[in-house]
């Protein structure tokens, strides 16, 4: 059986009941790497180093520290790359519990920083968000579970995704924080599952009617300030609103 296009970054052994000829197979192929998805990544690179260098008034220093910083990405992404999607699949459960207990352990050992418990200090390693490690274990997990579903995914098992995305995302909400980026890989990878257009429909409608709920009794005081300054950056042109206002002026004159 000729294997899909799907198919063709794995690596050369068996897998998911397929396998890839190595003779056959392309560089691309062998390094496990697609080269659209490369090449974008090094563009978008190259324009950040641009960016960095016109906004630190031409500051090479700072170039080059944010050059190693995407050098030091790049060669981890070639590693992980080298490891087969099964290994990150049998993991993944772990990595997800693992960032659970880290997210619980911030209400026992957290620390306080403008207003919020976030953070927290492990010897050896420093200071971290808990938070930071559910952005790779939620679409880890999401994936790991569909995996293991009929597709299209029925409506109970959409339910199960939804506690699987809901329990981190309360655990962070009661820091408090209103970290979007959490759940939205998981969103991501729960509309690619194969749910119906009927569902993500009735899942928008029901957001709208929450989306005033949320802001009358569940967003912070600063949270609504953010989403309020994001539309009308000169209700607060000396606070929240300075760096959109500036942004503004910079385009105009050409910076």
């Amino acid at each position: 059986m000729i294997p899909s296009q799907q198919y063709r970054f794995l690596r050369q052994s068996a897998r998911d009941g397929r396998s890839i000829n190595p003779q056959n197979a392309s560089r691309w192929t062998k390094l496990h790497l697609d080269p659209w998805l490369l090449c974008f990544l090094i563009l978008n690179a190259i324009l950040g180093l641009m960016v960095v260098y016109s906004a630190t008034s031409e500051d090479s220093g700072m170039v080059i520290r944010q050059a190693i910083s995407f050098g030091v990405g790049f060669v981890v992404m070639f590693i992980c790359a080298q490891v087969p999607p099964k290994v990150y699949q049998a993991a993944s459960p772990y990595f997800y519990m693992f960032g659970i207990f880290m997210l619980l352990l911030v209400f026992v050992i957290g620390e306080k920083r403008l207003g919020a418990t976030r953070w927290i200090t492990l010897p050896g390693v420093g200071s971290m968000q808990p938070s930071e490690v559910m952005k790779f274990a939620m679409p880890l997990m999401m994936a790991w579970y569909f995996a293991r579903k009929p597709f299209p995914p029925k409506f109970l098992d959409i339910v199960g995704a939804l506690v699987i995305l809901g329990v981190p995302f309360v655990l962070v909400a009661l820091q408090p924080d209103l970290n979007i980026g959490l759940v939205i890989p998981g969103i991501f990878v729960l509309f690619l599952s194969g749910m119906s257009w009927r569902l993500i429909a009735g899942a928008f409608a029901a957001l709208a009617i929450a989306v005033p709920l949320l802001w009358m009794f569940f967003f912070q005081e600063y949270q609504k300030k953010r989403i309020l300054t994001l539309f009308d950056p000169e209700s607060d042109a000396l606070g929240a609103g300075w760096n959109i206002i500036q942004s503004k002026i910079a385009i105009g004159s050409g910076g």
